[in-house]
Formats: C-alpha cells, structure tokens, sequence
C-alpha cells in the first residue's frame, strides 16, 4: 500500500497494490501493520454498505460529535463516485477546507478520513457501491452534517443531483460563530 497525505493532515488516499493474473485482480485493502506506518492505530468496529441506484445520488455531509468521533476508510466496489472530506477540526490550519477525489472500482483507491472531518459523495455511475469502515458505532445522539452548498466551504459537485435525502439538504448552513468540533 502507498500513503499520500493530501494538502489536510491526516487525510489519506490508499493506493493499492494490485496483483493481476489469468483469475483477475487482488488487492490488500487493510493490513494493520501497515497503517501503523502513518500512526493509525485505531480498529474498525463497524461496516457500512452503501448501494446507489442512480448516477447525480448525493449523500453527506456526515459526521459524529464528541465522544463519538469517527475515523472512516472508504472504497468504492462498484461504479465510481466523487468523494468529499470537510476539515471541520477546531483549530486547523485547513480548518473548512475540503479534498476531493474520484473513488472507483477501476481504481480502487481508498480515502482514510481522520476524526473531525464532514464526509460525502455523489455518484458518477449508476449502481455505485462503497463499503465503509467505522472506528466508532453510529451514535444518533452524536450524528451531525454541514450542507454540501455551504458557500462558507464552497464544495463543487461535477453534476446536478438527481436524488437527496430531506435530511441531507436539511442540514444547517454554518453560522459565522462556527469553530468547529
């Protein structure tokens, strides 16, 4: 596996290395010893499936407050989708910042989102799947979003949406006295 920190500290993209034969692809997706090279050493304690029916599907923007703050590992198995993390971190220097990134299964990238982070995507294909690791459980106490059209973050989604949930496009604009979490 190769780590590339992006311009916010302590996201990742994950290339993989990938084996091809005669049989197809293999890929390690996680190998603790090794995210331990860029000091991750949490655990995985849940998984999420996420299937997408229609290309423009929006989903995000996600996170969990104090005390149940999440590190999340997420790829893509099927389709593509254009993947989005949010510094949301008190203090940062990247501090409402976002990354970006195109997640497929021709690629087969992951992204490692730290804690403190608001998390989305769109999708850019039908049928579209990601799994998901959590290093904490979902907490509905504790769940929170900022909106993907914040003009405070200033996110730009490559398509019109074609499906949203209420709760999504419900989130809260960021108020000026946002510090972050």
């Amino acid at each position: 596996m190769e780590f590339i920190e992006t311009p916010l500290k302590g996201l990742y993209i994950i290339h993989h290395k990938i084996m091809y034969d005669e049989r197809g692809v293999f890929a390690r997706t996680f190998c603790k010893e090794e995210f331990s090279s860029i000091n991750f050493n949490k655990e995985f304690i849940q998984f999420n499936h996420s299937y997408n029916l229609k290309k423009g599907t929006f989903r995000g923007m996600h996170y969990q407050n104090s005390p149940f703050s999440e590190t999340k590992l997420i790829r893509c198995i099927q389709g593509s989708v254009y993947d989005i993390a949010v510094d949301i971190r008190k203090g940062s220097a990247t501090f409402m910042q976002y990354y970006s990134i195109e997640l497929s299964e021709r690629n087969m990238y992951s992204i490692l989102i730290p804690e403190g982070f608001a998390h989305g995507f769109q999708t850019l294909e039908d049928y579209s799947s990601l799994i998901y690791h959590h290093s904490e459980p979902y907490n509905t106490e504790a769940d929170a979003g900022i909106r993907y059209d914040d003009l405070s973050i200033g996110i730009k989604l490559p398509l019109d949406i074609s499906n949203i949930s209420q709760k999504d496009k419900s989130y809260p604009l960021l108020s000026k006295d946002f510090k972050g979490i």
